[in-house]
């Protein structure tokens, strides 16, 4: 929705102000479709020579998220916390292996599907079983367990910026494209130069449109596209480092409510859940 309306505002100021410093909007409708044909053809065709297929795919496949809102607010790290907690307490109470079986098949566990808001994300669930596992089969130290936790993180925080970096790259050639529209035109100008005074500054004007979209798209669509993806990505990463914090909590033996406060310390403070607040939720849902 904000990606809608910030466009708008773009296109709106932008050729508000051309309309009041009295521009013709003659030349830009006549001039523009070549021009955007020019910069957005050799823009698509770079995308296509600077990434592999696998980078391609996920970047057409993550495009569409860039639409939503962030799915990261109060209420799923609530929930999530509250799944922490759950199954905390009940490793405290009964053992470790007593989780086994829900671990094991979370879909079916009473314990995860109580929250099927964490349950649908199958990178989180994964990454939070996986590391219960290890927990309830393994003898990992805290040391050991916080390092490969880390590095999976710093994995999954690389592969998700991949698609921020190959958008971010269009934008930032762009610009450079509008030139070569520009110097398109200025060519088809010269080669014209006989023409009368009027027809050459139309075609002039004309070449310069090449220029003005190419930084326009950049800096008005594309580049803070790349940025709003960047955004996401830190928010991914952020709820893993949550349940990292939380679950090695609990392997150093803190208690189950002290290690979902080490968890929720690492939240943003923007959604970040008030001690209060966060200790009513999680002990009103029976574990």
């Amino acid at each position: 929705m904000f990606i809608i309306v910030g466009y708008i505002v773009v296109i709106g100021c932008v050729l508000g102000g051309y309309a009041i410093a009295g521009g013709q909007f003659g030349v830009i409708l006549h001039a523009a479709p070549h021009e955007l044909f020019v910069i957005g053809g050799a823009a698509a065709g770079a995308f296509l020579v600077g990434n592999n297929g696998k980078t391609i795919k996920a970047t057409f496949k993550f495009l569409p998220s860039l639409l939503k809102g962030s799915k990261h607010n109060k209420a799923r790290y609530m929930e999530l916390m509250a799944l922490l907690y759950d199954v905390l307490v009940k490793a405290r109470k009964e053992g470790l292996m007593s989780i086994e079986g829900d671990v094991e098949k979370p879909n079916e566990s009473p314990l995860f599907t109580k929250y099927p808001l964490i349950v649908a994300d199958h990178h989180l669930m994964e990454f939070i079983t996986d590391y219960l596992r290890m927990m309830v089969s393994g003898n990992l130290n805290a040391h050991e367990l916080e390092s490969l936790m880390d590095n999976e993180i710093d994995t999954h925080h690389h592969e998700a910026s991949v698609p921020a970096a190959a958008i971010q790259a269009v934008g930032d050639g762009l610009p450079a494209f509008g030139i070569v529209a520009a110097v398109l035109g200025v060519v088809k100008t010269m080669a014209s130069v006989g023409a009368s005074p009027a027809v050459l500054g139309q075609m002039i004007a004309g070449a310069l449109v090449g220029t003005f979209l190419g930084i326009l798209m950049a800096y008005g669509f594309v580049s803070p596209l790349a940025q709003l993806a960047n955004q996401k990505v830190d928010e991914a990463t952020k709820e893993l480092q949550c349940v990292k914090t939380t679950l090695l909590a609990s392997v150093q033996g803190y208690a189950p409510a002290v290690a979902l406060e080490f968890g929720r310390k690492v939240l943003y403070s923007t959604e970040r859940p008030g001690f209060s607040e966060l200790e009513q939720h999680v002990k009103r849902k029976p574990a």
